[in-house]
């Protein structure tokens, strides 16, 4: 799989079918190798990838991630086997252990310790789940979301990498460090086309402000030397590590710097100026490779 260096991450669950695939052209024609969906209460990813591969040519679909506890490990090598052989290889698939809240408060399972249940549920796909179905020209590959040096350990040893989502440049140093050479590390970053400072911080902390009562970014953040005051109060200190601001130059230093430290791919994020869930396709179209 030729994965490429840019990908855009983006949340197509405000949009109709038919904007989802226009969008997810766009995102092709801008020269952007991947786009990733992620799965929350919305659409079912491995069914809205197959409504994207099929309106897309060469565009790779990821998903950003799915959910384990959303199906057992029999249905995702099902539904990753059908995908790579019906678009030729141009599915990933990204899973993830997802958080407390969404697993028990909304799904009722019980959350198992993450890098135990991630591993049993790899190593069941793996030795335990049977496809009998026509294969793709090439196994598909499965990376992982990974925060903490644990579960970038499992990424390196069962799987073909690690998807990171909200994380630094200083994350993307520890974690490649973790997975050494050859492993994938696909990094998401959040980014937003406001040069006004005040503005901008005050979008960033509406967009981020879910994310950091999460356990596992939280965590996160506090191993990289943020204090729970600072994640609390939405610092600026957290806002500007985590959501690149500014002009595109600045914006790119921020992609650039991921890419300095080791992130084979970013995935952007584009936050639009006005806030809200859509994507800023103005910047998307700025910040491309074809751009």
């Amino acid at each position: 799989m030729q994965l490429g260096k840019l990908g855009v991450w983006q949340f197509t669950d405000g949009m109709t079918a038919a904007e989802a695939a226009g969008f997810a052209q766009r995102v092709e024609n801008w020269g952007y190798n991947a786009l990733w969906i992620p799965e929350a209460t919305g659409r079912e990813p491995f069914a809205h990838a197959a409504w994207l591969l099929a309106n897309t040519q060469k565009l790779i679909i990821a998903t950003g991630i799915a959910n384990i506890y959303a199906r057992d490990a029999c249905a995702s090598v099902s539904g990753q086997n059908t995908l790579a052989e019906q678009s030729g290889g141009r599915f990933l698939l990204g899973l993830g252990v997802s958080h407390v809240p969404l697993v028990e408060g909304l799904r009722g399972h019980s959350y198992g310790a993450p890098v135990a249940t991630m591993k049993a549920y790899l190593e069941a796909m793996k030795g335990g789940a049977p496809y009998s179905a026509v294969p793709a020209a090439e196994a598909p590959l499965t990376v992982i979301a990974a925060l903490g040096p644990k579960m970038l350990e499992l990424a390196k040893t069962h799987a073909a990498g690690a998807h990171p989502y909200l994380v630094t440049p200083e994350h993307t140093a520890q974690a490649r460090k973790i997975l050494g050479p050859g492993p994938m590390l696909c990094v998401e970053q959040m980014v937003l086309g406001v040069t006004d400072p005040v503005k901008a911080s005050d979008i960033a902390r509406k967009t981020i402000g879910f994310y950091l009562a999460l356990p596992n970014y939280r965590n996160n953040l506090l191993r990289l030397g943020y204090s729970a005051q600072e994640i609390d109060e939405k610092s600026d200190r957290v806002t500007d590590a985590l959501v690149a601001w500014g002009d595109v130059k600045s914006i790119r230093s921020r992609i650039d710097a991921h890419f300095a430290a080791g992130a084979s791919h970013v995935c952007i994020q584009a936050i639009p100026p006005d806030g809200g869930g859509m994507a800023d396709e103005a910047l998307l179209a700025q910040l491309a490779p074809a751009a």
